[in-house]
């Protein structure tokens, strides 16, 4: 990693001795203070009223214990976590992970990278994590909705509309969401519809929630093109993962005018140069629960199912990481800028090794850092909040709209910040920057709390 400004350099070494093994949380920090050197020059009362060592402890860390009972009557243990970050802008926001591969670390690297990405929305939220080591696959309804009982018995004193407003994230969907309100509501005597978000159309969601960070991730790649007069007519895009976020980046990709022509899982990726199914897709994933090599068969005609490896071997225009941490590493980058790729715009959270992000700016590939081009999903869930709090409930068609004017304007908001900071046509510089600048403010207003 590249060298830090003195006073930057030690508080990220305080951030290395206090937090000893948290890699992503670290690489996180890392990267937004390399882009601060010009703000601490400009603005030294930052660093006099320790603004940026403030924000780089969380305001409050919660560990439990989430006892369960699975099908076969056996007493099972997993570890919940909730990081309530900062919480100067508004309540804290931030979704939920269940998954294997949750610690404390992975929760802060989230929790982090969420005060930031928020901030960028221009919406009145702060930032959070949380989530579990608790993995979802192969377990039936009841033991889901066991877990989650469990894990929001917890939870519960800890959130509120005007404290902590949770949401969905990797392992955690329409039907964990359910279950987890089921019981907040259980337990606190309160229809209380503001303090998750991701619901059910049906009691108090919003339109456009599940496609937003895939569509808010296209929509700012729209944005990038559009600065050169370009578009995505003929584009051919890569998409890593099959989740949610890529099911609706390729959707939307497909409705722009481009073509995805790969998706990847865990198990390998897929190549289909007719442009990826997106029924077909959600059937294999959602539906069937499968991998995705059953897309290839299903498919047939010519695409072809790849085993290991990375989508990032296949030509295109644009790739989007919308996987997970740290999947694209140098070696890919180096792949990408070998066959063409002009941009790349990470749907998922950190996806982007430092290294990779280096060769690629090097290489001149316009790249797109999470906390801007993933923001979709967190500013969609700021809208479910506002029509939660007026008892209303907008169209599909306004809320997408909506959701792109704000996509539009952090774009924007973070190229006339790297102009302003002489970084042109720097989004990891604008957005580090434009989202640190508001918080900080707001952190200075409210003294030392």
């Amino acid at each position: 990693m590249a060298n830090l400004d003195e006073k930057l350099q030690d508080i990220y070494d305080e951030v290395l001795h206090r937090n000893p093994g948290e890699d992503e949380f670290h690489q996180a920090v890392h990267e937004v203070l390399d882009s601060l050197r010009p703000v601490v020059a400009k603005h030294p009362e930052y660093t006099d009223a320790e603004v940026i060592r403030r924000l780089c402890e969380p305001e409050r860390q919660i560990i439990f214990r989430v006892p369960w009972v699975d099908d076969k009557g056996s007493v099972q243990i997993n570890r919940g976590f909730r990081v309530e970050f900062n919480s100067a802008l508004g309540p804290y926001k931030g979704g939920l992970r269940f998954h294997p591969s949750v610690y404390l670390g992975i929760v802060k690297f989230l929790g982090f990278e969420q005060i930031f990405k928020n901030s960028l929305t221009g919406m009145p939220i702060g930032g959070g994590k949380g989530g579990s080591d608790f993995d979802p696959k192969g377990r039936s309804d009841g033991e889901v909705m066991r877990f989650c009982q469990s894990f929001m018995t917890e939870l519960y004193r800890h959130i509120g509309e005007y404290t902590d407003v949770p949401a969905g994230d990797t392992g955690v969907g329409g039907r964990e969401i359910g279950y987890l309100f089921g019981q907040y509501k259980r337990i606190t005597n309160r229809y209380e519809s503001g303090v998750l978000t991701g619901k059910g159309l049906s009691w108090g969601g919003s339109q456009v929630r599940p496609e937003a960070t895939g569509y808010g991730t296209v929509f700012f790649v729209d944005e990038i093109l559009k600065t050169s007069g370009d578009s995505f007519d003929g584009k051919k895009v890569v998409v890593s993962g099959s989740g949610n976020v890529a099911q609706y980046a390729i959707e939307k990709v497909h409705q722009l005018g481009g073509t995805v022509v790969a998706c990847s899982d865990s198990s390998g990726y897929v190549v289909d140069e007719k442009g990826v199914d997106v029924a077909l897709l959600q059937e294999i994933k959602e539906v069937r629960r499968a991998r995705i090599d059953e897309y290839a068969t299903a498919r047939g005609d010519g695409v072809r199912f790849i085993s290991g490896g990375a989508a990032w071997d296949v030509p295109c225009d644009i790739a989007l990481p919308c996987a997970t941490q740290n999947e694209l590493d140098a070696d890919h980058a180096a792949e990408l800028v070998r066959n063409g790729c002009k941009i790349v715009a990470e749907g998922a959270n950190m996806p982007t090794t430092p290294e990779a992000i280096k060769f690629l700016n090097d290489a001149g590939v316009k790249f797109a850092p999470g906390k801007a081009a993933n923001a979709g999903g967190v500013a969609t869930s700021a809208l479910e909040m506002q029509q939660n709090a007026s008892r209303d409930s907008w169209t599909f068609e306004h809320t997408e709209q909506r959701l792109a004017e704000i996509m539009r304007g952090i774009h924007d908001r973070c190229l006339q910040t790297a102009d302003e900071y002489d970084a042109p046509g720097n989004y990891i510089v604008g957005a580090n920057i434009a989202g640190f600048t508001q918080v900080a403010d707001a952190m200075l207003s409210l003294g030392v709390v």
